[in-house]
Formats: structure tokens, C-alpha cells, sequence
């Protein structure tokens, strides 16, 4: 073998390990690390060129004990609740992307508002947002944007729509907005200075609950983010998910005519469930993800149904796209 292809073959082979010990448990992989180390890759890419044309054995083992080293600490480091800032304390990360804090906070002077020893603006509180159900809300659309948060879905409401927000570094903002007679719903994150921040006890959170008239079209975006919907009591017509670095589980109820589902994520644990005498479909687009369809029979390159999809009345189809994620759909 050529020693050039040593290291991407065998970071192929190490990134295959570690979601084949994590699916089965043998390791408990903490995916907030892929988050906060990534410039690892960055480190091993460059000392794989930098040596690409040495031939001597010591090069050959150096380049195998960086990437060996690497995924090291991504598997047994502790770095998924502390702050990492890969140039110095005065730059910062949010939805947005990396900016440079320049210690200028005026435009938050409407918020009570404390800074910590990061410099890191803090806002401390909590928001209740309620929707008025309308018999003629037959149709109703949920936008909900913003990382660095954790968002709960599992209780129901006679009102079209409730949140409870928890608020530490950013502020929440909900909006009401008609298309025709479809009330469209959104709840995201203030464009603000802040931090993600992985440990959701002290983190932002919002707790959401919903009217189970309506046929419900559900729209997530959302960086680094820990989300759990139960939505077995609802009727979901649209579910679309796009994640980074995130955490997704979604228990999903008796399908209507279809309900859709797409997940599109990048460094990600998405776990679905799926009533288990449910039509289901899986189309999988998940280049070096790791994919677990139990009870779903193989019907073609990345589909799996179950059995009788075709003749059902009511089905669920799903579409996963990631880059390195771990898919999981599982009947209940």
C-alpha cells in the first residue's frame, strides 16, 4: 500500500469503529466532542501533506500516531460542557458563526443582561408565548430556528400553541404570521452575541406544547442542539429537520394520507420512532454515517420499507442526508 494512503484509509476505518462500538454500546461516544475538537482533522489533513512525500518508516509513524492520537481524545475526551475557543478569549461562536467580541454590548441594552469572566453577555430569565386556537386553523406551520438551546415537544394544548422559554445567554423571539388561513408560527433565536453552551441544565431551553387539531407542518433549524418531540398525539403532515453538531429524538404518531420526514445533519445522533404496525419508508443518503433500520426490509441501494408499504392508505416516508451522523429509526 502506498503511504499516502494510509491515512485517510485508516481515519475511514477509526470513524467506522467508533460508530460500530457506539451502536452497540460497547463505548458511550460523546458527540459534542466532534463539535468543539474538528480542527483535529484539520491537524491530521495537514501533517498527511506536509509528509506526503517522505517514504521513511518515522514519517509513516507519524502520521499514524497523530490520527491515532486524535481520535483519542475525541473518544475519551470530556469536552462536550466546556467552551472552546480556537483563537483566543475574544472570539465567540453562535448560530451565526465565529465573531470577534469587541467588549461593545449597546445594542443589548434592552435586555437585563450580566457579562461572565469570558466576557460572554448573559441574559437571564424566562418567556411563556401563547397562540389562540381557531376552529378554521385546520392547517397550521411551526418554524423554530437557533442552536446553543434544547427544545422539548410532548404535551398537548387547548390553545393552538404554547412556549415556555428558559433564557442564559440568548432571547427568544416569536412571531405570528397568516398565509391565507394557515397560521404560521415562528419561534427563534434573538441575533445576539452568545455561546453555545452543551450543558442544557444551565443552558437556553424551550418547552413547547401544541393543539392536536390541526395537520401540523414542523420546520427545524438548528446548530448545536439537543432535541426531544414526542409527537404521537399529533397529526404531522411535514417534518423537516437541518442540523450541525446536534442531538435529535422524535417519536412519531400514526401517519395521515403521508407524513414526510426530513433529516439532513452533520455531525449528529438522530434517533426516529415509528409506530410499529405504521407503512414506513427510509431513503438514506448518509455518506460516512452509521444507519440501524430494524424490522425494515431492503428494497434497493439506501430504501428500506416495511412490509405492505405499497398498498397502505396512510404512510411515513423518511429521508436521513448526513455527513457523520448516526441514523437510527426504530418501530415501538
Amino acid at each position: 500500500m502506498k503511504s499516502e494512503k494510509i491515512v485517510p484509509g485508516l481515519i475511514l476505518v477509526l470513524l467506522g469503529t467508533v460508530f460500530l462500538l457506539d451502536n452497540y454500546h460497547v463505548i458511550d461516544f460523546r458527540w459534542g466532542n466532534i463539535w468543539h475538537l474538528w480542527p483535529i482533522f484539520l491537524i491530521m489533513g495537514g501533517v498527511n501533506l506536509v509528509f506526503a512525500n517522505n517514504k521513511a518508516a518515522w514519517a509513516t509513524a507519524l502520521k499514524i500516531g497523530v490520527v491515532i492520537l486524535g481520535f483519542g481524545l475525541l473518544i475519551f475526551g470530556h469536552f462536550e460542557n466546556r467552551w472552546f475557543s480556537p483563537l483566543n478569549g475574544n472570539w465567540h461562536f453562535n448560530d451565526k458563526g465565529w465573531y470577534k467580541d469587541d467588549g461593545d454590548d449597546d445594542d443589548d441594552d434592552d435586555d437585563s443582561s450580566s457579562s461572565d469572566s469570558t466576557g460572554i453577555v448573559k441574559v437571564e430569565g424566562s418567556s411563556t408565548y401563547t397562540e389562540p386556537y381557531v376552529a378554521t386553523a385546520t392547517v397550521a406551520k411551526l418554524n423554530i430556528s437557533g442552536g446553543g438551546t434544547e427544545y422539548i415537544l410532548k404535551d398537548t394544548t387547548n390553545q393552538l400553541f404554547t412556549a415556555t422559554t428558559r433564557e442564559r445567554y440568548n432571547r427568544y423571539i416569536y412571531t405570528h404570521t397568516m398565509e391565507g388561513t394557515v397560521p404560521v408560527l415562528n419561534l427563534h433565536m434573538k441575533d445576539k452575541k452568545g455561546h453555545i453552551q452543551w450543558d442544557t441544565d444551565k443552558g437556553n431551553s424551550a418547552t413547547i406544547k401544541l393543539n392536536t387539531n390541526p395537520l401540523w407542518d414542523i420546520n427545524v433549524k438548528a446548530g448545536a442542539t439537543e432535541l426531544d418531540f414526542d409527537l404521537a398525539a399529533f397529526k404531522i403532515r411535514n417534518l423537516i429537520i437541518n442540523g450541525g453538531a446536534a442531538s435529535f429524538h422524535v417519536k412519531l404518531g400514526q401517519p395521515v394520507a403521508e407524513t414526510n420526514v426530513e433529516v439532513s445533519t452533520g455531525v449528529s445522533e438522530v434517533e426516529l420512532k415509528v409506530p410499529a404496525n405504521a407503512a414506513c419508508r427510509i431513503t438514506s443518503d448518509s455518506g460516512l454515517s452509521s444507519t440501524e433500520f430494524t424490522g425494515f426490509d431492503k428494497k434497493g441501494d439506501n430504501t428500506y420499507e416495511t412490509q405492505g408499504f405499497s398498498a397502505a392508505a396512510n404512510k411515513i416516508v423518511i429521508h436521513l442526508k448526513g455527513g457523520i451522523s448516526d441514523f437510527k429509526v426504530v418501530k415501538y
